[in-house]
């Protein structure tokens, strides 16, 4: 366990918690219509979440037993992330399951988060972006940076 992640942690954690009701009271007109500046409607936003949890766990399960750096594919290159929002079609998702699965899979990186062997946070992931690699500890602090800012995002469409 790294106690040094114990605070994105329990940021998750208590984000979960906070979001949860507020995305669960809102109307399936508000859920598909308003959209971002990447013209993603809030049910696309919380899809792409899910898709980034469940990336970033794979990413930090193969960082911590395979070769560094680490080939892997990112989905978020060259709208890879937006074919897998059409693909997924999370507009037609059923609400309640949708919010549930993006619950557990933030609950789950937090706690694969912690439980990191910190002898491998200096592995590195060819990101093949321009950010070209980064360290397994840089990606981990990120996510939360991330994460907020979609629920930033989420939070000016219901405003």
């Amino acid at each position: 366990m790294i106690k040094e992640f114990e605070p994105i942690r329990q940021a998750i954690l208590s984000l979960i918690k906070d979001w949860k009701p507020i995305l669960l009271g809102l109307s399936e007109d508000v859920l598909i219509t308003k959209t971002n500046n990447q013209k993603r409607t809030i049910k696309q936003i919380i899809g792409h979440m899910v898709d980034s949890a469940s990336n970033n766990t794979h990413r930090i399960i193969h960082l911590q037993y395979q070769k560094s750096p680490l080939r892997f594919p990112n989905y978020a290159t060259n709208g890879n992330n937006d074919r897998w929002i059409a693909i997924q079609n999370y507009n037609e998702e059923e609400w309640e399951d949708l919010v549930q699965l993006w619950k557990y899979s933030h609950a789950h990186i937090a706690h694969v988060i912690l439980n990191t062997n910190p002898e491998k946070l200096d592995n590195k992931w060819n990101s093949e972006s321009e950010y070209g690699k980064i360290s397994l500890k840089a990606m981990i602090i990120d996510f939360l940076r991330h994460f907020k800012m979609h629920l930033s995002e989420i939070n000016e469409l219901i405003k």
